[in-house]
Formats: structure tokens, C-alpha cells, sequence
């Protein structure tokens, strides 16, 4: 046998144990699957109400409530998170803005959800970075992840983002995907963020439309290397979703979850 033939085989022997080597795998290490009835479970939800006497930064109409079952309720195995004509204090909605009580840095994040379709409605399910709160300030610059959002007047279409203090919509300059669902209102899909210290992957269902690499030029770009928390709303009107005006007599709209999961790797 030649050398050429023996390093041959010993490049076969390194690949085929490279390939029966057994992959990382994925460790589900915190979940609601909502199989329960009554307000989300307090051990794990919370509700975010400091933004309301502003807006929200972004103009929203609704005014997001605490613990009320006409906003956020689980019944028949769904978390229902619902907008409502009404007035309430100053504003012409209620909602409900629910936060994990819960942070993660890493792993695999998964909502099952369909998706309100009224136009006006701003559906999303996204993270911040633990410990913030609104009050903080400081938006964008400490980092926000979007694993989805859709505005209802422009059905079907789901967005993942990424933004941070140089890549941000204010400037046009975000990091972002969009695919085309169409049925978002009639039928549950999986909305996903793979997110490593390299990469922010974005998946509906098994379809992936969002890769962001870390480009290793600093926190102004990449500020996501520490825990963030997860947030599920609706809000109605603001910046994005009244672009085309809002819709009303066709509240109340609801986001319906299926269930929730949050995987690290072993």
C-alpha cells in the first residue's frame, strides 16, 4: 500500500467516526403548555405595564392591563391574549403585554401561535434583556430579538428582527427577514429563534428566513452574549400597526398560544 492509499484510509476512518459522533443536543429546560384554566400561571408570567402612560415609544393605542381575564386567559389548552375595543383610563383599547419571569442566554426559543389579522393589530413575540425594564431607557442600544411580528394590515407577512444601537428601524438599518404565511390567522404555526454566541436563526415551522452572524465588531452591533427574557403581546395602532389606519369594529382580536418551550443545549 502506497502513502497516498494509507492516508486515504486513514481520512475515511477520521470522517466515519467524525459522522457516528453524537451531535449536541437540545435539553427543553423551561415550558407552558397551558393545560391548565384561569390567568397565566404567576410562577412564570408576569405583566408589563410601565410603558402605558407613553405609548410604548411608538404612539400604541392600547392600554396594556394586569391580571384581567378579558385580556390574557387560558382556557381549552391556549393562552389567549385579546385586544379590546373599550376605553380604558385614557386609551380606546386594552391588551395584555405577558413577560417570562423567567431569562435565558442561548438555546432554542419556540411559540406555537395564530396570529390576530384585524388591521391595526400589532401581534409579536419577542425578548429583551434581563433586568431591563422600560423605564430603563436606553432602547435600542442594549438589544431587542423579534422571533416574530406581523402587523394586521399587511396579512400574512412575518417578520424576525434583530436591533441594536447601529442596526436599528429607526434608521432603516435593523437586521431582518421576512416570509409569507399566509394562513397566520387560520392556522397554529411554530415561530423559532435558534441563538447562539455566533447566530440569531429565525424559523416558521421548520422554514428558516433569519440569519444574523455575529460580525465581531462589539456590543453596538451584537449585544446579545447575556440572558434576555420572553414577551408575548398584541398591542393595536402605534407607528407600525396603524399605518393603515386601524380597524375597530373589528375588536376584539386575539393571539391564541399553544404552548411555550425553551431548549439549551446538554
Amino acid at each position: 500500500m502506497g502513502k497516498i492509499g494509507f492516508f486515504a484510509i486513514i481520512g475515511l476512518l477520521v470522517s466515519a467516526t467524525s459522522c457516528n459522533s453524537p451531535k449536541e443536543e437540545y435539553k427543553l429546560i423551561w415550558q407552558d403548555e397551558f393545560d391548565y384554566t384561569g390567568l397565566p400561571d404567576s410562577a412564570k408570567w408576569d405583566y408589563d405595564l410601565e410603558g402605558n402612560p407613553h405609548g410604548w415609544g411608538n404612539n400604541e393605542s392600547q392600554f396594556y392591563t394586569k391580571a384581567r381575564k378579558e385580556n390574557a386567559w387560558v382556557e381549552d389548552g391556549k393562552l389567549h391574549i385579546t385586544a379590546v375595543n373599550e376605553p380604558y383610563e385614557d386609551k380606546e383599547f386594552t391588551s395584555a403585554r405577558l413577560i417570562s419571569k423567567a431569562d435565558w442566554q442561548y438555546g432554542k426559543i419556540e411559540v406555537r401561535a395564530r396570529l390576530p389579522k384585524a388591521r391595526g393589530t400589532w401581534s409579536a413575540i419577542w425578548m429583551m434583556p434581563g433586568g431591563w425594564t422600560f423605564s430603563d431607557g436606553n432602547w435600542p442600544d442594549v438589544g431587542e430579538i423579534d422571533i416574530m411580528e406581523h402587523v394586521g394590515y399587511d396579512l400574512g407577512v412575518v417578520h424576525a428582527s434583530a436591533h441594536s444601537k447601529d442596526y436599528q428601524w429607526q434608521k432603516g438599518t435593523q437586521q431582518t427577514g421576512t416570509i409569507n404565511v399566509p394562513d397566520v390567522d387560520t392556522e397554529f404555526h411554530n415561530y423559532k429563534l435558534e441563538w447562539t454566541s455566533d447566530t440569531l436563526k429565525a424559523f416558521v415551522d421548520d422554514q428558516q428566513y433569519f440569519n444574523y452572524v455575529n460580525e465581531g465588531l462589539g456590543v453596538d452591533k451584537w449585544p446579545y452574549n447575556k440572558p434576555f427574557y420572553l414577551i408575548l403581546n398584541v398591542a393595536v395602532g402605534g407607528e407600525w400597526g396603524s399605518v393603515e389606519g386601524i380597524d375597530s369594529i373589528a375588536f376584539p382580536q386575539t393571539m391564541e398560544i399553544d404552548y411555550v418551550r425553551v431548549y439549551q443545549k446538554k
